[in-house]
């Protein structure tokens, strides 16, 4: 299983990355969006874990990107950030996160999360929803 940790704080980097490698996952790491986007093309992981606040292109530009492309649209993503309003949730989710954590977060919150995307296999018909 392969996760994208998209975030431009890297010690959040590496603290989710060691945590999913625990979980036996290979972890891809991304700076910032336009990084993002691009490797998640290059590497096709199974689940982006995504902030909102970065340089170059924005968590919410680069989900929107992912839902309008035919390949891309289903790939799950975890939004984890520290944008908790409740406008920015309902924004995550219009465009089509998977889940919305909001930041301080559990390390062990997020990889049950992951978990629980990962169990429910690939959408077929469009990206699943885990409300929390």
């Amino acid at each position: 299983m392969k996760v994208l940790v998209c975030d431009d704080e890297r010690s959040i980097v590496r603290l989710i990355q060691v945590n999913l490698e625990r979980q036996g996952w290979q972890v891809v790491t991304a700076y910032d969006g336009k990084e993002g986007l691009e490797k998640i093309k290059s590497e096709k992981p199974d689940v982006v874990v995504l902030d909102v606040m970065m340089p170059y292109m924005d968590g919410f530009e680069v989900l929107k990107t992912l839902r309008r492309d035919p390949e891309l649209q289903t790939l799950p993503v975890v939004m984890l950030t520290a944008k908790a309003q409740d406008k920015d949730v309902f924004e995550g989710y219009h465009y089509g996160a998977d889940v919305y954590l909001t930041k301080p977060f559990n390390p062990m919150e997020l990889v049950t999360f992951v978990k629980r995307i990962i169990q429910g296999g690939p959408p077929e018909d469009g990206p699943k929803r885990y409300d929390i």
